[in-house]
Parts: structure tokens; C-alpha cells; sequence
């Protein structure tokens, strides 16, 4: 049985090159994961996790390990397409309880909208669980505040990347993800 995570780190990359992989490789060598066997996983933050920065992160990790992610990913090789992807993350105050992950991945969006809206979309994932209002006509911000009053949700952030396809056709990659690891 595998450990539960115990830390987590937020990375982003974007990548460029004439093949749809190879793109997407070299965005993953930018956010500094592309030596280690990803596998997606759905959006659960576990309880007691702590979120270290991702030089931490990455120095207890050996390349080749498997290590579980939650990751947006979009590519494009349409010129001047503007691209984005982005992980919300929503934490509960109790650290007994597991928060949400959101993955997001759009086109037409900057890494402010695109945050935003993951962001929007972990909370509101975990207020759900935690039987606080919810109403879909208000704001993000004007939810967060509630939630934020409420005392219950203690942290929300996200982690985004954007990019225009390039100008040559080129296949543009971008990767935002969640990467965790069990001490």
C-alpha cells in the first residue's frame, strides 16, 4: 500500500518544438519534472500534507521515480493561440481533513483568469464538503470571502502557465501540476 503524501510542491512549465510530444516534454523539462514516471491522479489533497516550495520538493526525489500528480495540461499548434493551464488548491483549517485540487485548461485565458478560475473551483469543491453556502450568481471573490469568514477554508492558491502557440506552427505545450511526494 502506498504512503499517503506528506509534502507537495506547485510547478509550471511551457514548451515549443515541430512534434506534439516532444512539446510537451520540454514542458515538463521546464517545470523540472520530465526525469520522473508521472501518473495522474484525481483531486484529493491529502490531510496533513504541507505544500514546500519546489526546490524542497524535488530534493528527496530520484529520477525515474513514480511519482502521483495532479496535472492540467494544453497544447496547441495553431499560430498566436493563447493557451493555459492551472491547479487550484483549496485547504481546509482542519489539517485532519483532506482539501481539493482543480485542474484547468482553456484557451483564450491568462494565467490570472485561468488561477482564478481553478482556484474558484477547489473551493468550491470543498465547501461543498464542509456543508458551507454556496451560491453560483456571486463572484469568486465575494465567495471566497464568505468562506474565508466562515473560518473553515484556510488557504487557496493556485499554480498557472500560459503561452501563445508559437508565431511557426510550432506545437506549444503548457503544464501547471500538483506533484506529490511521501516522505
Amino acid at each position: 500500500m502506498a504512503a499517503t503524501a506528506t509534502k507537495a510542491f506547485l510547478t509550471k512549465g511551457v514548451g515549443r518544438h515541430k512534434e506534439k510530444l516532444a512539446a510537451f516534454e520540454m514542458a515538463l523539462r521546464n517545470a523540472g519534472i520530465a526525469q520522473f514516471n508521472l501518473v495522474t491522479v484525481s483531486s484529493i489533497f491529502p490531510s496533513g500534507c504541507k505544500i514546500v516550495p519546489k526546490k524542497e520538493g524535488l530534493k528527496s526525489l530520484v529520477p525515474g521515480q513514480i511519482l502521483y500528480v495532479v496535472m492540467s495540461r494544453a497544447e496547441t499548434n495553431e499560430p498566436h493561440r493563447h493557451l493555459a493551464a492551472s491547479i487550484g488548491v483549496a485547504i481546509p483549517k482542519n489539517p485532519s481533513m483532506y482539501g481539493y485540487l482543480s485542474e484547468h485548461h482553456g484557451f483564450g485565458q491568462t494565467d490570472e483568469i485561468a488561477g482564478d478560475y481553478a482556484e474558484d473551483l477547489a473551493a468550491q469543491m470543498l465547501a461543498t464538503i464542509l456543508n458551507l453556502p454556496f451560491d453560483p450568481d456571486k463572484s469568486y471573490d465575494e465567495r471566497r470571502d464568505q468562506w474565508k469568514l466562515s473560518g473553515e477554508i484556510v488557504k487557496t492558491r493556485n499554480i498557472s502557465q500560459s503561452a501563445r502557440g508559437s508565431k511557426d506552427g510550432l506545437w506549444t505545450s503548457v503544464v501547471a501540476a500538483c506533484v506529490l511526494v511521501d516522505a
